[in-house]
């Protein structure tokens, strides 16, 4: 069976593919709606392979079936925070918030936050979801730009997801690349540390600049004015996440002792339910905001089946390898490739599993597989939290309650990272090539 596909179907795929989703996002058209021509052309071409039609939907409805935990978690996520606003947690956490992190050193403090987080849980989707609600929650209340302070918590977020040796996505990239994850981590070090010191200063001077427009004053509360069993909506949610349980478990866990508290307060079963079903103005969540983009997960993930099993990119990324003769022009060609996967594949796992089997060989070859690590840690791990119709980017948009496209400028690591690894990869060349030019003399 000859699964090969033609430049010409591979170019097509990819037009109609990005610019049904650009669309989506310019003229603000649901995303499934965007990404149904391009899983169409790839229904299609997968009959001209002689994949029989039942045999296409099987793969189709395979590559759903492994969607099923996200599609899940954001289901449960438009639950949570009408849960918690009704149960009085969010009120009560923005109030703690206020008390212990500095209203002129706010960014900053989102930012180091949510990295420490990150660092513990490896997680993007479990930091927001610990810690995301009561500092936006807090930045709403000092009138402080939400976007600027959602960017933050997505760049510390990603600090752990890419970083941290307990991310499932970091230990991926290891078995892929076939680097221990301790020389792993140490290939990625010189970049992270540039990356985490240019955030630092970058929202270190946004602070001042909005310290020095806007009168900042907090707020300050009695102890003994919080009812402690408000907390424990997001305590049992960080518990059930640090003990590694399944983040199910804690969205559900979290948003049904939520309820219940709300029900023992005199919250009627009527308005709850009305809130999951609708939300809260003002904060968002509800199931009728939400089933579009479940829809367009489900239909990514069929998407991404059929895309793996007929094997449509990596004979090219291997021909298009073969003409490189340098570092740089090694790792530009790796970032390229790997953000038009990262483009059509909307999510993160495929991105690494084919950018790191398709130019392994080359680089081990030539620079070693910890160069290779670094690379794709700068820009792999990264991009699908650029790409808009990401699965990774979408969960981190909908938790933070702001679009992609507001807090992206203000996500400071995900961008820089790509640029850093290009200056190392040239450092480094230039280090080596004067090291031959130094042992020839």
């Amino acid at each position: 069976m000859n699964l090969k596909s033609s430049f010409n179907q591979v170019l097509f795929l990819l037009i109609m593919t990005i610019s049904g989703v650009i669309w989506s996002v310019v003229f603000h058209h649901p995303l499934v709606i965007g990404f149904f021509p391009g899983y169409l052309v790839l229904f299609l071409l997968s009959l001209t392979k002689n994949i029989s039609l039942i045999k296409s939907l099987q793969i189709s409805f395979i590559g759903i079936h492994k969607t099923r935990i996200v599609i899940i978690i954001l289901l449960l996520v438009s639950f949570l925070l009408p849960s918690w606003y009704l149960a009085g947690t969010i009120d009560q956490m923005v109030k703690v918030a206020l008390y212990f992190i500095s209203p002129r050193h706010f960014f900053v403090l989102s930012f180091l936050v949510a990295m420490i987080f990150s660092m513990l849980l490896g997680t993007t989707v479990g930091t927001l979801s610990a810690i995301g609600v009561p500092i936006l929650g807090t930045s709403l209340l000092l009138h402080l730009p939400v976007e600027v302070v959602a960017g933050a918590l997505v760049s510390g977020a990603f600090v752990g997801d890419r970083t941290s040796p307990f991310s499932s996505a970091h230990q991926l990239l290891s078995h892929t690349v076939e680097v221990p994850v301790k020389r792993q981590w140490k290939a990625m070090f010189l970049t992270t540390i540039a990356a985490v010191t240019i955030c630092f200063c970058f929202y270190g001077i946004i602070d001042v600049l909005i310290s020095y427009k806007t009168a900042i004053t907090p707020t300050h509360f009695a102890w003994s004015e919080l009812s402690w069993i408000k907390f424990f909506p997001p305590i049992v949610l960080i518990i059930i996440v640090v003990c590694r349980l399944s983040i199910i478990y804690a969205f559900l866990s979290s948003t049904l002792s939520a309820a219940v508290i709300a029900l023992s307060e005199g919250t009627s079963f009527s308005k709850i339910a009305g809130a999951f079903w609708h939300g809260i103005d003002g904060l968002g969540g509800g199931f009728i905001h939400m089933y579009q983009l479940l829809l367009f997960l489900a239909l990514a993930g069929a998407y991404n089946g059929l895309l793996e099993e007929m094997n449509v990119i990596q004979p090219y990324l291997d021909k298009w390898l073969q003409s490189s003769r340098s570092l740089t022009g090694d790792t530009l060609k790796t970032l390229v490739a790997t953000l038009i996967i990262s483009l059509i594949a909307a999510n993160q796992t495929l991105p690494i599993i084919l950018t790191g089997r398709s130019f392994l060989p080359r680089w081990s070859s030539k620079y070693g597989k910890e160069e290779l690590a670094r690379v794709m840690g700068d820009t792999t791990m990264l991009f699908p939290g650029l790409v808009p119709w990401s699965v990774l980017a979408i969960m981190c948009s909908t938790i933070v309650g702001i679009p992609l496209l507001e807090y992206l400028p203000y996500a400071l690591f995900l961008w820089i990272l790509p640029f850093l690894t290009v200056f190392v990869s040239l450092l480094n060349q230039f280090r080596k090539s004067r090291g031959k030019r130094t042992a020839a003399a």
